[in-house]
């Protein structure tokens, strides 16, 4: 997957990227070890200036990510590095960081952070897309053009059922991952997943942490039943689907040959003029297609070993921001080309009448349209 300047912006990433970055890494596992000192603090297992020093200083540590991974190599993961700075800035009080905690609790809190940020952005783009989409099959209920099956001409449809069809699909696609990302819970279950360390504290400071972070509290400990994991990836795999079908349509149905669409900002080319390219579905679809092999890479790896996995667990950092990087490049591009199509009925009316499938009329497609857009989420709601 790449990253970064030259092609985060072309394949529509780069909002999700900004809330991704190693920066934000950082950000993320220093917020989990000051909210656990403060829900430690809270019960006791430390004292509350203690927590009050290590908040402090996690608040004011710079750390160079470049320098801290390097770190990192040894023990195999940033946490280790980032402990031992934290307690060396926090005085008196180091010897309270990190209490009970073991580092993939860090770790996996962190990452359920940062999923839930840039989720933000790919649920936005997700309902831009079905909004504009919707708005699309609004304008367009009784606009009449040619179903096409298996590449054939077959019956008469509208382009409002059509484009209906492709804002179901992302609501639905959007609710289902509005709904796994909000159940995400904290991580919290000390060096063997049994919570001894901080014995009989051990559930309340991990859901005074959850509390903290306004993340879900967990059941029990998670760090080798990753389950979550699976379904957020699945999740993110459907998203990327769902993007993926409209944006082909947009594809096929602005060809040359067809012209029943095109988007208000068309690319060009470097040797042929005339040329308007669809490139907002054309970077959707290119987008969506590197979704697949992520999440097949996520589901592959939840074999956790015992209680620590020896690799699998390692595997997924990268991986799952990789996929909410390919999933939300696929939205905002998606969004861009929809909300912007511009469609032409007299191009959808010539193509209509090529063949006698189109002598009979678009029945009941109004229908579809209305039932579609009657069933949608309204404002603040996930999906249907």
């Amino acid at each position: 997957m790449s990253r970064g300047e030259l092609f985060d912006p072309l394949y529509g990433g780069d909002r999700v990227a900004a809330r991704l970055d190693d920066t934000a890494w950082v950000r993320a596992l220093l917020a989990v070890e000051a909210a656990l000192s403060r829900a430690a603090a809270a019960h006791g297992v430390v004292g509350d200036e203690q927590a009050a020093r290590i908040e402090q200083a996690a608040a004011g540590l710079k750390i160079d990510p470049a320098e801290l991974g390097r770190a990192a190599v040894e023990g195999g993961n940033p946490v280790i590095p980032l402990v031992r700075l934290l307690r060396a800035a926090a005085g008196e009080a180091g010897t309270s960081v990190h209490p009970g905690a073991t580092s993939q609790d860090i770790m996996d809190t962190g990452l359920v952070l940062l999923v839930r940020s840039a989720t933000e952005v790919v649920l936005d783009d997700l309902r831009g897309a079905a909004d504009a989409a919707a708005a699309l099959a609004a304008a367009h209920r009784d606009t009449p053009m040619i179903a096409r099956t298996l590449g054939q001409q077959a019956l008469p449809t509208t382009f409002g059922a059509v484009a209906a069809g492709w804002c179901a699909g992302l609501d639905r696609a959007r609710g289902r991952l509005a709904e796994v990302t909000a159940a995400l819970p904290v991580q919290f279950g000390g060096a063997a997943g049994t919570l001894a360390a901080l014995h009989p504290h051990g559930f309340a400071v991990a859901d005074g942490v959850a509390d903290l972070l306004g993340l879900a509290r967990q059941d029990v400990p998670w760090h080798t039943e990753r389950t979550r994991i699976g379904e957020l990836a699945a999740a993110l795999g459907i998203a990327a689907g769902a993007c993926a079908k409209p944006a082909t349509d947009v594809v096929l149905l602005a060809a040359t040959e067809l012209g029943e669409v095109s988007e208000s900002a068309p690319g060009d080319s470097s040797s042929m003029p005339h040329k308007r390219n669809p490139i907002a579905a054309i970077t959707a679809r290119a987008a969506a297609r590197r979704a697949p092999g992520l999440v097949a890479t996520l589901l592959a790896a939840m074999d956790h070993e015992h209680q620590r996995a020896a690799g699998a667990w390692h595997a997924e950092w990268e991986t799952l921001t990789d996929l909410l990087r390919a999933t939300g490049g696929a939205a905002a591009r998606l969004r861009v080309s929809l909300a912007g199509l511009q469609v032409h009925p007299d191009a959808m009316a010539a193509d209509l009448a090529l063949t006698a499938a189109g002598a009979t009329g678009p029945h009941h497609a109004g229908e579809i349209v209305d039932r579609i857009l009657a069933g949608r989420p309204g404002p603040g709601q996930a999906g249907p």
